[in-house]
């Protein structure tokens, strides 16, 4: 399954300050200690110049990664035509027949994170969950069988 391109205005950022970070702090101080120990003689056998030029390659392959991601993320903001309803970004509080309630936020793949409770737009779970109101009743499929679950709370708040 593709990847949605959708993302907050705080996750884009978020980012964004990621690869300005690694792009203009890290890797000129890890070229310079690259450099430095480059210049102490035998490479072979010079743990600070082999590590350092991994870490310039972990380096290179994020900020790459970071630049074609940037480009082809679309931000995605509230809209008050969204109240009352899931979207994405929404705050759903969810309810199972056991009266065990879950909260959980969606937001885009680039920035899913489970101890936040933020869930993927792309997940089972979200893609149940748009479109629908409070008081719905939503259907998904995991591995152990089929999961009900009522909408009691839908909200949207800034990052």
């Amino acid at each position: 399954m593709a990847k949605s391109n959708y993302i907050t205005r705080n996750g884009w950022n978020v980012l964004d300050q990621e690869l300005k970070f690694l792009w203009r702090e890290e890797r000129p101080k890890v070229t310079q200690a690259v450099s430095e120990a480059a210049a102490l003689g035998d490479r072979s056998e010079n743990a600070e110049y082999i590590y350092g030029k991994r870490r310039l390659r972990e380096i290179d392959r994020r900020v790459r990664f970071l630049s074609k991601r940037l480009d082809v993320l679309q931000i995605v903001d509230y809209h008050p035509k969204q109240e009352g309803k899931v979207f994405f970004g929404a705050w759903v509080e969810l309810e199972d027949v056991d009266g065990d309630n879950k909260q959980y936020r969606i937001v885009g793949c680039d920035e899913f994170d489970p101890h936040k409770n933020w869930i993927s737009i792309d997940s089972p779970v979200a893609r149940a969950l748009i479109g629908k109101a409070v008081d719905d009743e939503i259907k998904v499929n995991t591995p152990s069988g089929e999961v009900v679950w009522y909408i009691n709370k839908i909200w949207y708040q800034a990052d």
